[in-house]
């Protein structure tokens, strides 16, 4: 496929819905990811699988899928001791998600928090910025088709990775995690959906969403709070469910089957445009949306 245009992507948008994918950590650990292993240096060491993951999703019915990137910052890859290898992993996932793509789907490189605190005075605004910058231009350099900024606490840690991520000018789409807060409309730092999509849409984002912290029947809201907000397209990865400990697992008991019809009013009554799955979600959850899409 060739690289997403401003025309491209408006003729994605009046498609809805967009299939996405689902979780990625869980899925390499259940093909052999040890607990406490960085995902990301499975790009490098063991290639085969993370190639097989992304055709699971494709093969499901994924229209797009994500990288093996979601902690490929420089920063989160010092604490692995792979910091040097910062763009070489970046660029070879994105170029493992293009393969698995093929002609069918296309693929958004997976930018998430880099685990420091700016109000914390753990980081500089500049040297994070910097490092967004670094892992956006890798995956770009390996053929993303666009840039998911995603799992977001901190509003100005999103601003800056998305302004990051629009400096290349591939499509963004910029999400944070609503699980706090009156009805769990808020980020744990108290953030609005109104808010986040106020600051994304200034700060270059093309469309804006959620992901992950609550399950799909809490996200209906969200839908509705964001379009009252902002007329950009609606990304939204709700969870399997609330999780559960089970043995000393985390375990989601959620169904794909019942995560498919809680999902289906987010299009007919929320109108999101990009619809998939996050934590507790596998190839799975997609292929039961693809065979009972929204009507």
């Amino acid at each position: 496929m060739t690289p997403l245009s401003r025309k491209g992507w408006i003729e994605l948008c009046l498609r809805p819905p967009v299939i996405l994918d689902g979780a990625w950590g869980s899925l390499l650990q259940q093909r052999g990811l040890p607990a406490g292993t960085a995902p990301e240096a499975w790009n490098l060491t063991h290639p085969g699988e993370v190639l097989a993951a992304g055709k699971a999703y494709v093969q499901a019915g994924s229209q797009i899928i994500l990288t093996n990137t979601f902690g490929g910052t420089q920063i989160s890859l010092a604490r692995h001791g792979l910091a040097e290898q910062t763009f070489e992993i970046n660029r070879t996932g994105a170029e493992l998600s293009k393969r698995a793509a093929g002609s069918e789907a296309l693929v958004f490189g997976s930018i998430g928090p880099t685990g420091t605190m700016l109000m914390m005075g753990e980081i500089t605004s500049t040297r994070m910025s910097e490092a967004f910058l670094e892992q956006a231009n890798a995956l770009k350099e390996g053929g993303a088709d666009g840039l998911v900024i995603e799992t977001m606490s901190d509003l100005e840690e999103a601003v800056l990775a998305t302004r990051a991520a629009a400096a290349t000018g591939l499509p963004v789409v910029s999400c944070m995690v609503f699980d706090s807060g009156p009805q769990n409309h808020h980020t744990m730092m108290g953030i609005t959906p109104a808010q986040a999509a106020d600051a994304f849409e200034k700060a270059g984002a093309w469309a804006v969403g959620a992901n992950c912290g609550r399950g799909p029947d809490d996200f209906l809201p969200l839908c509705h709070a964001f379009r009252a907000a902002t007329r950009l397209p609606l990304w939204m990865k709700p969870n399997a469910g609330l999780p559960e400990i089970e043995d000393g697992k985390t375990v989601y008991r959620m169904t794909a089957g019942e995560f498919a019809e809680l999902v289906r009013p987010l299009w007919e009554q929320g109108g999101a445009a990009f619809i998939g799955g996050c934590c507790g979600t596998d190839p799975s959850f997609i292929h039961a949306l693809q065979t009972n899409p929204p009507a």
